[in-house]
């Protein structure tokens, strides 16, 4: 397999990469051709939403070929074209076969919530430390324990939850609205919770879900959002802020009298206005803080 790289100006990323796309390039990939330095940029979008630009003002475009001569022809084509004006070939280099499988594996590796409540692949052993685990792999859905909204749902849900079969279920019953992955109902499932609802509006989010539950041997019911059933103890909600402050009514309308409702996926920035959000219903407080993010808790 060979990679051909071009350095392209934010306004010729789009035709140069539907250009490579009908040249039969085996993918196309656009980066910061600045990451790493001063000069880089963030660029990201919501979540299911398209990015605000197509590229960053200084981009290295890669596309991927099965053999040289493929590669080569491509940029022989590019750079006689209008719109390739502006742009720059790098380069065209060999890349070496690997293990893609091992090689994502190795980057994906156990993640402690608390000192003896670990998220583990299936592909490692459990720590020695480890009480108690979560088995979860990468997928479709989001949710895999390594991003600072999900550990602090999880660090809420040890801290609150049964952490002996004695004490019952102090979760009661528990919505996890949102559920990408299904980690966070599983994990309440782990800390002693019985009956769990976890929704999501994406399908595949929902097949995710089960599909974990039944890997971590859970009960649970997974289904779209319809599925929601009357009040709960314990709701949890890890999105973003601006759906969150949609939500606002439906979310604090599932929270029974005593309950607790979790909210995350929220930029430190953005507490004050979900406060405000919420203020008709519940008053949010912030529970937690990790890398910019932070964890808002209410209770009825």
């Amino acid at each position: 397999m060979f990679e051909l790289s071009l350095m392209c100006p934010e306004d010729r990323i789009e035709a140069v990469s539907d250009a490579l796309d009908a040249l039969d390039a085996l993918s196309v990939s656009v980066e910061d051709a600045d990451a790493q330095t001063d000069a880089e940029q963030a660029l990201f979008g919501e979540p299911g939403m398209p990015p605000p630009k197509d590229g960053w003002q200084r981009s290295r475009v890669v596309a991927l070929f099965p053999s040289e001569v493929a590669a080569r022809e491509a940029q022989q084509l590019l750079t006689v074209q209008d719109f390739f004006a502006g742009c720059q070939v790098l380069g065209v280099a060999h890349v070496p076969e690997q293990d893609w499988v091992r090689l994502t594996q190795s980057q994906f590796a156990p993640v402690d919530i608390t000192p003896d409540f670990w998220i583990v692949p299936s592909w490692h052993e459990l720590p020695a430390q480890a009480k108690r685990s979560i088995r979860l792999d990468p997928g479709l859905a989001f949710g895999t324990g390594t991003h600072p909204t999900t550990r602090m749902c999880l660090r809420w849900i040890a801290r609150n939850g049964a952490t002996e079969p004695s004490m019952g279920n102090p979760l009661g019953r528990v919505l996890d609205y949102g559920c990408g992955s299904g980690i966070l109902a599983i994990g309440a499932a782990k800390f002693g919770a019985m009956d769990i609802d976890a929704v999501d509006i994406d399908p595949a989010a929902v097949e995710s879900t089960a599909l974990n539950a039944q890997a971590n041997e859970v009960q649970l019911h997974a289904g779209l959002p319809d599925k929601v059933r009357g009040e709960y103890q314990t709701v949890l909600a890890n999105i973003l802020a601006t759906p969150l402050r949609v939500l606002a009514p439906l979310l604090c309308s599932y929270v029974a009298p005593g309950g607790h409702l979790v909210l995350a996926g929220i930029l430190d920035r953005q507490a004050n206005e979900l406060k405000e959000a919420y203020a008709p219903w519940l008053q949010l407080d912030v529970a937690d803080a990790e890398d910019g993010w932070i964890l808002m808790t209410a209770r009825r």
